[in-house]
């Protein structure tokens, strides 16, 4: 279609600006219902840790713990942030590049998703299906559960072909120019995903759906498990990546500074396409039938991801150190203090960042072989990773959430003093949840565990040695609802009640390079006699960079499920709750 033309931007005509809008709104709108459930939820879990059994005052809704949990699991770490996702990752790039996504394709992945939602809602609502997030068989929901997952994940798929068409048209109009930064985030998370999504699509299709459909009768867990966790670690990236495309792109300017390197981003980006794919299996290092040398393989390749981690944690720290200092801070930490925190949008990022390195440092433990036999299944994990999907990717979809709705919606954020308390509490309480969390998990508490309701003899006799912790994970829940209940009064109230305002418009940063700087969204080779840096150049091979992925995802599976098919065992379904 035509385009107007915006500096070296061509941009769409505005009915299908408008359409953009939309689609994108419904995106964010559909995502953030399913964390509003999901989130509602989750304080039931942590005031079960603290011997608080709420569960039979919300009969018939939920009938138990495992219910609830299923549905906590499932509505955050998949439908929240699969809708997340595909609206930013196909927004963002379209609107940098200045051209019109395929609205058709884009529609199909929003309806697909829409459908396999409430299929899943039904499935887990109807209490048929409390197989817990990671539905391990041999415990079996219903058909409407498995079915709805396929759909979520299949539809999470489609803004792969479109970012690749919007690539090549891109391409075509400025030959031998590298791709503008948002736009290459965002294939390489889309690049990632696709090989990632391999080993759940083949666990769905293959397995669980024939079996509850009735087309097979056994299914073998060990193989399940193993493809489940090809997809189930880098499905984190898929939730972190996106997070990363605002930090990079966006939140430079937003703290009034600039990104100070254009290439370690990119960088970042094509190290976690490679480094996330082949570790899945260190989850799994107490399962019996992988060799041990493969799990001591596999500790080395999983410690290699923290790499681009801390990549991004210097860059953003430069990045923001470099703002704080325009806005007048001085002194070693001055410049902290003087970022613009009372800017919710920036103080949700921030915040996420900080846990973030928490988060990531619990995941070296983990990680490691040798350390995971200490908090393995115990609620030291649940704490990690509250800390990084729960905080770090929540907080700053909620901080892009407070620009995004004035941007789509030409209305005002209502209540900006209450979406930055928001922020505030999630932090606090999250910090205290999650510091419980790993805690307990030392003490051996275990995870996915309903202990509420024992009676208080043997709860304390059981978990006596830590009541402060797990006191702490139901304070650290109790103040999680209420950073709810105030961010969703300014989600939803700055839907339906804010006044008309001025359009927000995206806060593309700009990046330095060398002595000059650029707007994202601008070409690097678009600098008068700057020539583009080796390194991107050499980055710009996303194909070159998939394949050698697929390759290495095959060299480290292969080994561990071939004598798992070869020795395949067969369980019937289980239905425990």
């Amino acid at each position: 279609m035509s385009a107007t033309t915006h500096g070296n931007i061509a941009l769409p005509h505005a009915s299908t600006d408008s359409a953009e809008r939309r689609l994108m709104l419904g995106f964010l709108v559909f995502g953030f219902s399913a964390l509003f459930i999901g989130a509602s939820i989750g304080p039931l879990q942590a005031l079960n840790y603290g011997g608080i059994n709420l569960y039979p005052y919300l009969r018939p809704l939920l009938q138990t713990y495992y219910q609830g949990l299923t549905v906590h699991g499932v509505l955050n770490a998949y439908v929240f942030t699969f809708f997340l996702a595909c609206g930013l990752l196909v927004y963002l790039p379209a609107r940098e590049l200045g051209l019109s996504p395929n609205l058709l394709l884009w529609r199909a992945c929003f309806g697909l998703m829409v459908v396999g939602t409430l299929m899943l809602l039904v499935g887990m609502f109807d209490n048929s299906s409390s197989v817990l997030y990671t539905f391990y068989p041999p415990l079996k929901g219903s058909a409407l559960f498995y079915l709805g997952l396929t759909l979520l994940v299949v539809g999470s798929l489609f803004p792969l072909p479109i970012l690749l068409d919007l690539r090549g048209r891109w391409r075509r109009q400025r030959p031998g120019e590298i791709t503008p930064l948002a736009t290459y985030m965002s294939l390489a998370t889309m690049l990632m995903w696709f090989l990632a999504g391999f080993g759940a699509a083949a666990e769905l299709l293959v397995q669980l759906d024939p079996w509850v459909l009735g087309l097979t009768q056994t299914v073998d867990p060990s193989i399940a498990r193993t493809l489940f966790w090809w997809t189930g670690h880098p499905i984190v990236y898929f939730w972190l990546m996106p997070a990363y495309v605002s930090w990079y792109c966006l939140l430079p300017k937003q703290a009034g500074g600039k990104l100070v390197s254009d290439p370690a981003a990119r960088m970042t980006f094509a190290l976690l396409l490679i480094f996330s794919l082949p570790v899945g299996s260190h989850h799994q290092y107490l399962d019996p039938g992988i060799s041990p040398v493969w799990k001591v393989i596999l500790t080395a390749l999983t410690l290699s991801v923290a790499l681009p981690s801390l990549i991004t944690a210097f860059t953003m720290a430069l990045s923001l150190e470099y703002g704080g200092r325009l806005r007048g801070g001085r002194g070693v930490l001055g410049w902290f203090t003087a970022l613009p925190w009372r800017n919710a949008g920036v103080a949700a990022q921030v915040l996420a960042m900080i846990t973030y390195i928490f988060g990531g440092a619990g995941g070296v433990v983990n990680g490691s072989w040798q350390l995971d036999n200490i908090v393995h299944n115990t609620i030291w994990i649940p704490g990690h990773f509250h800390l990084t999907v729960g905080t770090a990717t929540a907080m700053t979809f909620m901080g892009v959430s407070f620009w995004m709705l004035p941007h789509l919606t030409g209305r005002t954020l209502l209540m900006p003093r209450l979406a930055l308390a928001s922020a505030w509490l999630w932090f606090i309480g999250m910090s205290i949840f999650a510091f419980g969390m790993h805690w307990a998990g030392l003490l051996g508490v275990p995870r996915r565990a309903w202990v509420s309701y024992m009676p208080q003899e043997a709860y304390d006799r059981v978990y006596g040695l830590a009541h402060l912790p797990l006191g702490l994970v139901a304070l650290g829940g109790v103040i999680l609802w209420l950073a709810v209940v105030a961010f969703y009064l300014v989600f939803f109230g700055s839907l339906l009640f804010s006044r008309q305002g001025t359009e927000e418009p995206i806060p593309f940063a700009q990046a330095f390079h060398r002595r000059a700087s650029y707007a994202i969204g601008q070409p690097v080779g678009d600098l008068p006699g700057e020539p583009t840096p080796k390194l991107a150049r050499a980055l710009e091979h996303l194909g070159l960079i998939t394949a050698f992925t697929a390759f290495i995802t095959l060299a480290a599976y292969i080994p561990i499920l071939w004598p798992m098919i070869r020795n395949a065992t067969q369980a019937t379904g289980w239905n425990v709750w």
